[in-house]
């Protein structure tokens, strides 16, 4: 995913169904400068993860 549409994701008020390494998760901000998302996943964990922008992929 690029920066651009992880900013958006962010912004929208519909839940897009956006992916980790294979785990549903919600973008919770984005760092233009670093190219990391904080994001936390869906289920199962209320865990918070930095992870790089290029790693989150969006199922339509």
């Amino acid at each position: 995913m690029n920066i651009i549409r992880a900013k958006e994701i962010t912004q929208d008020p519909d839940m897009k169904d956006v992916e980790y390494l294979g785990k549903s998760v919600y973008i919770l901000s984005v760092d233009e400068e670093s190219k990391k998302a904080l994001v936390r996943y869906r289920e199962g964990s209320d865990e918070t993860v930095e992870v790089d922008v290029r790693q989150l992929n969006e199922n339509e």
